[in-house]
């Protein structure tokens, strides 16, 4: 499955297209290519059963080929136009949100079937670009100090993305991606004592130059933007997916991203992605009640069907929070 699961939300107040794009040409921009080593949860000492309630068992991969050489081109050029409106947030200093409506180009990518297709045949599921459009070509830029990071130690807001260096990483000294090889609870009873990764379990990832991404299982793995030794342009891009199977956890944080994106429309977006799953899961709901032998006692009924519209009650209670935790990370 490659499709969009709802349709690409209606541009919000206050945006405006970039002039003088190039139209997104697959043929043209994409390269796609498969990564040569992918690790696994359990690899990262997540068990069985904190498996079995994610949407994939990969965890990461090593760096593949997404954009050819005239589609790593343009990517840089857009990221350099819309760097003008960077912001920062407490976990990175430069973000540029919702850049896929401002860039026609940029939003054609994040949404490309081939890209998503190349993305499902990688996690071994059906995915979906993220229907919550700021989780889709979200950018990141060098901080303006030598020597902080780039995005803080953190695991992401949603299940599965990929990240993408723009700016052509071959040139620059420090600025690497790095993951730890280990589980969130290990890193926050690191983070609860002052401490962060150990070295030792952290990968850098080795990007063979601009257009290359790794995929994420984001919300597992923890990592980071880290800092650059010496100035340069450091730009990278997110990129983010949904399992279209709506019977695994949705894995989400959505109420963070009230502190990076307009409240307006993020709740928008995020009540039609609530109902979309819990639509889906009642419409599962009733094909299995159809069914007499299926049926069980009351109580079983009852719980199969909150079990359904869980994630509405989610989004109502977040949506209708008077206060908000802290974007989440690990470097307090």
């Amino acid at each position: 499955m490659t499709a969009a699961v709802l349709p690409f939300a209606p541009q919000p107040p206050g945006f405006d297209w970039l002039d003088d794009e190039p139209a997104f040409d697959p043929s043209l921009h994409l390269q796609l290519e498969i990564p040569a080593v992918v690790r696994t949860l359990d690899e990262f000492g997540y068990s069985d059963g904190e498996i079995a309630a994610t949407a994939t068992p990969v965890a990461a991969t090593s760096a593949f080929r997404v954009l050819s050489a005239e589609g790593a081109a343009v990517m840089l050029e857009i990221a350099r136009r819309l760097e003008n409106h960077a912001q920062a947030n407490p976990r990175i200093e430069r973000a540029v949100r919702s850049g896929c409506h401002r860039s026609r180009w940029l939003r054609d990518l994040c949404i490309s079937p081939e890209v998503t297709e190349h993305l499902c045949s990688i996690y071994s599921i059906d995915v979906a670009p993220h229907p919550i459009t700021s989780q889709l070509g979200h950018l990141n830029f060098a901080p303006a100090e030598i020597g902080a990071a780039v995005d803080k130690w953190h695991h992401d807001t949603l299940a599965l993305d990929y990240v993408m260096m723009v700016a052509d990483p071959q040139v620059l000294n420090g600025g690497d991606f790095e993951y730890f090889v280990g589980t969130k609870a290990e890193v926050s009873a690191l983070a609860d004592s002052g401490e962060r990764p150990p070295v030792d379990r952290c990968v850098s990832v080795e990007w063979p130059g601009p257009g290359f991404a790794v995929a994420l299982h984001g919300n597992m793995v923890v990592h980071r933007g880290g800092p650059l030794h010496e100035s340069g342009e450091r730009i990278s891009m997110v990129n983010g997916y949904v399992s279209t199977d709506v019977c695994v956890d949705d894995q989400t944080r959505n109420v963070d991203l009230f502190h990076v994106d307009e409240p307006v429309t993020l709740a928008r977006e995020w009540a039609r992605y609530a109902a979309w799953r819990s639509r889906r899961r009642l419409d599962l709901l009733i094909d299995d009640l159809d069914h007499v032998e299926s049926v069980a006692e009351p109580r079983d009924v009852a719980h199969r069907l909150d079990h359904a519209i869980h994630d509405v009650g989610v989004a109502i209670a977040d949506l209708q929070r008077t206060h908000r935790p802290e974007i989440h990370h690990y470097e307090h």
